[in-house]
């Protein structure tokens, strides 16, 4: 029986398959993902799938269509069940697998749903992903051989590694998690009880449910943290702890309820790690503060500045040996210890032991960084065929201008008031634009700056008072 599938071109994304399920995506595609990226794995000389699903109501279905496309290829096909999508991670690497799977919307709405890909324990992504699409539609895939299935339950053993790596101190901790009902829920429950030390957990939003009643699951967007914030200044905890929707992106608030956010976080890690891995390299990337670039060299570190985008980070720090990475979504990579993935609920173990060893309370040090001002992220709509163009155009303008600018990913411009940046989005039809300064004054002439260099290329400005 011969096979072609013919994607929806918006869903073969950057990074990973997403779309709207029974709009953009259906089990028939999860079907074609099964049989294609399975070849792929045959093909490098795999043998064994690892296959995991997030909790939202689309995904079991979606995991049943993949595991039947892909035993067709002759694969083991290792089912682990429902939880967060660093789990699956993780057992990619425990399970020594050729490839792996995890259906997942991420952080996205409920009706939407995606697929995030591992061949030969690397991310799969960007031109492999569009390959794929290619393959799939000229029905280019391994003759049929049906493979076997089998189910393995791989919490525990998970669970136990994410708490090896725990240190901590004599302080007992009173810290807030929040869930978010993200497919990290069980998971979780069982990691606050495995947790050392006799800290006091309060867990909201436990239940793994794919609908999130309680609020978006996205913990870098301040209004998703509210009731976090909230339970945090109630009991008077020392900090709190929220998740994405497949807890691969962390959140995190001091004991006064401020958000720390995700290159604070890295500046409270990499200060950590540097006392060990000293003249280490850490990554960040482009939309992150300058204070962390500073504050990373101030420890003694080599700070390198790398393009959005998990994947991408990823492969960087591959490359580099880096230790520590991380970006401002709340992705945080360690390889200090662990494997160079991003998992939130392993960074939550991290910050834990440091602030477990902490004579001061966490407010303290957030509120010891150097002061900035900035906007939010800003992301405004331009053609998917124009935006890089714009990009191309701008970068253009500024050399001609003899600009300090970085282009490893769009345009990050220097300036004595601080610097902006815009840059274009691999996942969408916008164009994402930030600015960080000394004080209002200087942010108000970034923000004209860049108003001025995106008004030269045809473009609306972006309304800086969003947020």
């Amino acid at each position: 029986m011969s096979f072609s599938h013919q994607f929806e071109p918006t869903t073969l994304r950057e990074y990973d398959i997403r779309g709207i399920v029974g709009k953009t995506l259906t089990s028939e595609d999860a079907f074609a993902i099964g049989r294609t990226f399975g070849s792929i794995v045959r093909r490098n000389g795999g043998k064994i799938m690892v296959v995991g699903y997030d909790g939202r109501l689309s995904s079991p279905m979606l995991e049943e269509a993949l595991v039947q496309g892909a035993v067709e290829c002759g694969l083991k096909i290792m089912r682990i069940g429902c939880g967060p999508t660093p789990m699956l991670y993780y057992a990619s690497v425990a399970l020594q697998a050729d490839g792996a799977i995890m259906v997942t919307g991420s952080h996205n709405p409920p009706d939407y749903n995606g697929f995030k890909m591992i061949l030969a324990g690397k991310p799969f992504f960007g031109e492999q992903i569009r390959a794929m699409g290619q393959q799939s539609a000229s029905g280019d895939v391994v003759p049929l051989e049906k493979g076997t299935l089998c189910d393995y339950s791989i919490r525990e053993e998970y669970v136990c590694r994410l708490i090896q790596d725990y240190r901590g101190g004599d302080r007992q901790l009173k810290i807030v998690w929040d869930n978010g009902n993200s497919s990290a829920g069980q998971v979780l429950e069982d990691l606050v009880v495995a947790l050392p030390g006799e800290h006091e957990h309060i867990v909201l939003n436990a239940a793994i449910d794919g609908t999130f009643p309680a609020h978006h699951p996205d913990p870098t967007v301040a209004k998703n943290l509210a009731q976090l914030i909230s339970v945090v200044r109630d009991n008077k905890a020392d900090l709190g702890i929220a998740f994405d929707g497949d807890a691969d992106r962390i959140g995190v608030v001091d004991d006064k309820g401020q958000i720390l956010w995700g290159d604070q976080i890295l500046i409270l890690l990499a200060r950590d790690i540097l006392k060990v891995h000293k003249e280490a390299t850490i990554i960040a990337d482009v939309k992150a503060s300058q204070v962390l670039f500073d504050e990373v060299a101030r420890a003694g570190g080599k700070p390198l500045m790398w393009k959005t985008g998990h994947s991408l980070i990823k492969s960087k720090m591959a490359e580099t040996r880096a230790v520590l990475a991380g970006e401002m979504s709340g992705h945080i990579f360690f390889r200090d210890q662990w494997y160079g993935f991003d998992d939130a609920l392993y960074a939550a173990v991290r910050v834990l032991d440091i602030v477990a060893r902490m004579d001061e309370p966490l407010s303290v040090f957030r509120d010891s960084l150097p002061l900035t001002v900035s906007t939010p992220e800003i992301r405004f709509p331009c053609d998917d065929r124009r935006k890089f163009q714009v990009i191309q155009e701008i970068a253009t303008r500024l050399e001609a201008e003899g600009a300090d600018v970085s282009t490893i990913d769009g345009v990050r411009v220097n300036t004595p008031d601080g610097w902006w940046l815009l840059r274009a989005s691999n996942t969408q039809a916008v164009l994402v634009a930030r600015a960080e300064a000394k004080d209002s004054a200087g942010l108000e002439r970034l923000k004209k700056a860049l108003v001025h260099h995106i008004s030269q290329s045809g473009l609306e400005s972006p309304n800086f008072d969003a947020s």
